[in-house]
């Protein structure tokens, strides 16, 4: 595969899996009511935000247009975090729909990085730097479950 091209695919997953990251978590902090799960949801906010900023900044540079992720899948997960919340807004249920978002997202980026196979650079160090982030988030979660 074109090292541009490749490049540009694996900088739209990285986009498109930090702004569903932060449609959910922006979906489900109203439903948050412990304290301390929330502030760390909200420092998680904040990592994605950084991912986000960085590769949308690679992507200008590289000419790859990233784009926002679909709005019926937005609608969709709005209506799904509000239905899992509303009989159940525990930490522990908090921590276990995030966990799970995290999973999905791991996966993706992991595909992600086995498909590009051998790859170099910022856009191979933003990759690592969001499975990672990712991988500690999870870690974290399990606290509250």
């Amino acid at each position: 595969m074109e090292k541009n091209k490749c490049e540009g695919e694996v900088l739209a997953e990285i986009y498109r899996n930090a702004q569903l990251a932060l449609q959910s978590i922006s979906d489900i902090l109203p439903e948050v009511e412990d304290e301390g799960i929330r502030e760390e949801i909200m420092r998680e906010h904040e990592e994605y935000e950084h991912i986000s900023g960085r590769a949308a900044q690679l992507a200008q540079a590289l000419g790859v247009e990233v784009k926002e992720p679909n709005p019926v899948k937005k609608a969709m997960m709005w209506s799904a975090i509000k239905m899992n919340t509303v009989a159940d807004n525990s930490s522990q249920h908090i921590a276990q729909m995030m966990i799970k978002g995290t999973m999905t997202g791991i996966t993706s980026l992991k595909t992600t990085q086995t498909d590009a196979g051998e790859m170099d650079g910022e856009v191979a160090e933003l990759l690592k730097q969001l499975i990672a982030l990712e991988e500690g988030f999870e870690r974290k979660l399990k606290r509250y479950l």
